[in-house]
């Protein structure tokens, strides 16, 4: 573990604007009776710590901008959650909701505080109630957790973040390991109530020093608060070339090249404010998807993408990438941002464990949760667009496709062998199924197609700014409709899919 580690003021003093923070705390209401043995031991680490209890509220500036932070202080009483802790608490999340502030909570903390007993221990669901409520009116919660955080605190409001950070280092966990070896008579195995372990296993975002999650917390909030109704600021268009229609095997060919850039590509070129996000946050992780926070031009985006980079090193998407997916469409419904989903997959994986995982099961889940979802939505049919993994993200208000993108029930090989026990059909199929983009369109699949001059691997830059330039003006003109307009025409949209 590392050695030196923030106290509050330090932590508040890095993380916010110099100077900007002002305290919300009253002096605390003491909980011990006079005279009693709790009572001196809360005189005590109040002479110690130099803090009168184990948590500080407050505001400040995060880069200009006015967010709400709360914090604990683990040299009081090894930052544990009594009563009148918890109440310090929940009031500054009530005063962040009631005046529509971020919130920023930084948890350090052994847990309940164990001299209160049960009452102590019920405080969490009164926290948590309270972030739930921060949460569901649209307004974001952002966590860093330090070393340490277990017990209570981190089984309530320390997960409950839109985004997820830990010191690196710390010790992160449920039940602390000291508990654990006097309980069981064994040590906890080591390694594994680390922060660097939660993110192996998609449960934290990153793990950054303090400073790095000031960053984190400023290119988030760029995102999470920019604005989502009103008028939006709109740059000049560059005039689209119309695309040259090519040969469905020739799209095949070429969606295919390695060399072709993928939703990473396109991020780095023609996005800014990205911040990745990790996994489930329920210990679960998918090389092969990608979600990230991100702003096309001046327009926030939740991005979900198939990563083809990834899979083509052998992770094809699995029950985990889809519930990765799902997190972010969770994520855009409840703070009202609009969602671009990157269909990029050679297919769904094929293995035991996809199907015991409940491949299948999560592909429906996502083509229910992706047409109903109350946000604005866009799909980018990016390259290769095989199976049930790319039909999970192809539900959109607007549905946009490269040039030489394409989308098939199988791979062209597969469909061959289904219907000829050969590869050799492959091209012929691909042609009858009228998989291409063009073909897309055409057949009310796909709204609108970006060209490729002549290929997006021989123009890359070039490529991933127009379809950078196209996904701003979808979403601009997604975000000046009514909610009920969009869905109702979104539902209308699949429905009449077919019929002429």
């Amino acid at each position: 573990m590392t050695a030196a580690r923030p106290d509050v003021r330090t932590l508040i003093g890095t993380v916010l604007d110099p100077g900007t923070f002002t305290s919300w705390d009253d002096p605390p209401a003491d909980p011990a009776a006079p005279g009693s043995a709790y009572a001196e031991e809360l005189a005590a680490a109040r002479a110690k710590s130099g803090y009168d209890e184990s948590v500080m509220t407050g505001e400040g500036l995060l880069g200009g901008r006015r967010v709400a932070v709360m914090t604990c202080e683990f040299s009081f009483l090894a930052g544990s959650i009594g009563v009148v802790a918890a109440r310090r608490l929940t009031r500054a999340v009530e005063r962040a909701t009631a005046e529509g502030l971020p919130l920023l909570a930084s948890p350090a903390s052994g847990g309940t505080r164990m001299q209160e007993g049960a009452l102590a221990f019920a405080q969490m669901v009164k926290i948590s109630a309270a972030v739930s409520a921060h949460r569901a009116a649209g307004l974001p919660y952002i966590v860093y957790l330090r070393h340490p955080t277990t017990g209570g605190v981190f089984a309530s409001w320390g997960s409950l973040g839109h985004v997820t950070a830990a010191e690196p280092g710390a010790l992160i966990g449920f039940l602390g390991p000291r508990v654990f070896e006097s309980l069981h008579g064994y040590p906890f195995p080591g390694g594994v109530q680390v922060a660097e372990n939660l993110f192996q296993q998609g449960l934290v975002d990153a793990v950054v020093s303090a400073r790095d999650a000031r960053e984190v917390a400023i290119r988030a909030l760029a995102v999470l608060c920019a604005p989502k109704d009103g008028p939006v600021e709109r740059r000049p268009m560059p005039p689209e070339e119309p695309a040259l229609t090519v040969d469905a095997w020739e799209a095949i060919t070429r969606s295919r090249r390695d060399d072709r850039p993928g939703v990473r590509g396109l991020l780095k070129v023609a996005a800014t404010d990205v911040t990745p996000l990790n996994g489930t946050g329920a210990g679960e992780n998918d090389p092969g998807l990608l979600l990230a926070l991100a702003r096309f031009g001046s327009v926030p985006a939740v991005v979900i993408g198939q990563d083809r980079g990834r899979q083509r090193a052998g992770r094809h998407i699995g029950p985990a990438g889809l519930r990765v997916a799902r997190r972010g469409m969770r994520l855009a419904e409840e703070l009202g941002l609009p969602l671009v989903t990157v269909i990029d997959t050679p297919g769904g994986a094929l293995s035991k464990a996809a199907e015991e995982g409940g491949l299948a099961a999560e592909i429906a889940r996502s083509l229910a949760d992706l047409v109903m979802l109350d946000a604005p939505t866009v799909c980018l049919l990016l390259g290769e667009g095989a199976g049930g993994a790319a039909l999970a993200l192809l539900p959109a208000d607007r549905v946009l496709a490269a040039q030489h993108a394409w989308l098939s029930p199988l791979p062209p090989e597969g469909a061959s062998v289904i219907l000829y026990r050969s590869v050799d059909f492959a091209e012929e199929i691909a042609r009858a199924q009228r998989v291409r983009a063009a073909d897309l369109a055409a057949d009310g699949i796909v709204d609108r197609i970006v060209p490729e001059l002549p290929d997006a691997a021989y123009e890359p830059e070039a490529f991933c700014r127009r379809v950078g330039h196209a996904l701003e003006q979808e979403i601009a003109d997604l975000l000046a409709r009514e909610p009920d307009e969009r869905l109702a025409g979104r539902l209308d949209r699949y429905r009449r899919l077919g019929e002429g």
